[in-house]
């Protein structure tokens, strides 16, 4: 069973999640439905929100980005510093940095592999290759202002060691929740490292401003700008090599105004260095579950149309399904902790369209016939569920259905656990959430590795 401090937070979790979605229906009864939003894509006053920070701390650097002007939808990027690779991350630890107060005239001396000595100048960075092949500072894009270190910015062609992309959805029964909060950063910042990818944690619309089916197309245009902006990289490829070709100088810059028109100049850096979007994982943590199976399902409509783009699996984290015939959990677990059935329903109210509510929308249910292509065709699809959480029957049938047309559908029960047992703030850091997060890197890297699938349970 849960211990006492879980029991006791859940009931004081309840309590102020009921408060806050009878605010918000209040809210919204009050609006009449007819005012047109930019979008809430966080609510800072009911969570903590965690800044991002472009240098690599603890092995993972992040950025914010604004991904789409007609909405308020965001991304926020977690690149892992194994992107560097081994020898320039060695490097970037041994790099010296002038001490504020000190004598900004003269130069420090660093002892190089070779044994003897090089010179570094007043910003703590030797900014020449020496014949030895000791590697400058701007050869693996370190920033660096008055001697202090800015972050990362890659030097496309140097140093670029590609990572797998994941698309990351946060939970919050779509009505709260953020992609910046810390608890779902500290989690980002986990899944990064633990499988070596780069995680966009996409910050979509939020209910009851913003209603179904404004949250899926969020996620499908995070997925559809990923394709965009390789291909982007690819026109700035392209015109630099033409720049850097010997080609006429007046031409070349003709080709560069042609590529910023396409919006070229809009590329991520850290993308067109180090993602591969052809091993694209999708991550949902509970109704961002919902979203990452709908997301999946539209790539497999989408097919080539989404090239170079390939989603090559899924992980669904306890999703936030549901429907009209009460499963054997739905009845056992009604009252469970932290997300009751009657606190999920009123979500449900406040996300599904104004007189459209029905817990066998397809949104909400995983078995609603019609819902999109044929299951065969899904990528293959990790289920992860709690023990003492009432949507997991839901969850397990659906699993039982993919498996049925042959996906690689596999789930993953952990006993004496809670809904987002692995993501909720006070739980992220107990031993069952870092092993839950280790079972998913094992089984993703069987999808994501060049190599082949040498990872399997």
């Amino acid at each position: 069973m849960p211990s006492v401090a879980v029991k006791l937070y859940s009931v004081f979790f309840k309590f102020m999640l009921k408060h806050r979605l009878q605010n918000r229906i209040q809210i919204d009864e009050t609006n009449n439905g007819s005012q047109q939003h930019f979008g809430v894509t966080s609510r800072p006053n009911e969570e903590s929100i965690v800044a991002s920070n472009p240098i690599f701390t603890d092995g993972v650097a992040t950025k914010d980005l604004h991904v789409d002007p007609g909405t308020s939808v965001s991304i926020r990027v977690f690149l892992p510093e194994t992107c560097l690779g081994s020898h320039e991350s060695d490097l970037k630890s041994k790099f010296r940095v002038r001490v504020p107060g000190s004598d900004s005239n003269q130069g420090l001396l660093r002892r190089n592999s070779y044994g003897n000595q090089t010179h570094v100048n007043k910003n703590g960075f030797n900014h020449r290759r020496s014949s030895l092949g000791s590697v400058a500072a701007d050869d693996i894009g370190l920033i660096t202002e008055n001697g202090v270190y800015r972050g990362y910015s890659p030097v496309v062609g140097k140093n670029c060691r590609k990572l797998p992309v994941m698309l990351q959805f946060h939970g919050g029964g779509f009505v709260s929740g953020s992609n910046d909060s810390t608890a779902n950063d500290l989690f980002c910042r986990r899944i990064a490292k633990l499988c070596d990818v780069i995680v966009i944690a996409v910050g979509y619309r939020l209910a009851p401003e913003d209603r179904y089916p404004a949250a899926f197309e969020d996620g499908l245009k995070v997925l559809h700008w990923l394709a965009k902006q390789v291909n982007l990289a690819e026109c700035s490829k392209s015109v630099g090599s033409r720049r850097g070709g010997g080609t006429d100088l007046k031409k070349s810059d003709t080709y560069g105004h042609i590529a910023d028109a396409f919006g070229a100049s809009l590329v991520e850096p850290w993308l067109a260095a180090h993602g591969d979007p052809s091993r694209c994982v999708l991550l949902g943590v509970s109704c961002g579950g919902n979203i990452a199976d709908y997301v999946a399902r539209k790539a497999v409509e989408a097919g080539k149309l989404l090239d170079p783009v390939k989603v090559v699996a899924q992980v669904l984290m306890y999703p936030f399904f549901i429907g009209s015939v009460p499963t054997h959990s739905e009845i056992k677990l009604a009252n469970s902790y932290f997300y009751d059935k009657a606190l999920c329903t009123l979500a449900w109210k406040l996300f599904l369209p104004e007189g459209e509510f029905d817990l066998d929308h397809p949104a909400a249910n995983p078995l609603t016939p019609g819902r999109g292509p044929p299951l065969k065709r899904m990528p293959p699809t990790l289920t992860v569920i709690a023990e003492h959480d009432w949507m997991k029957d839901r969850a397990i049938a659906y699993s039982e259905e993919l498996r049925k047309v042959n996906v690689d559908a596999p789930v993953l029960e952990y006993k004496d656990a809670v809904h987002e047992f692995a993501t909720l703030d006070m739980l992220l850091k107990t031993p069952q959430a870092q092993a839950c997060a280790e079972d998913i890197a094992i089984w993703v890297k069987k999808y994501i590795s060049l190599r082949g699938h040498e990872f399997s349970y």
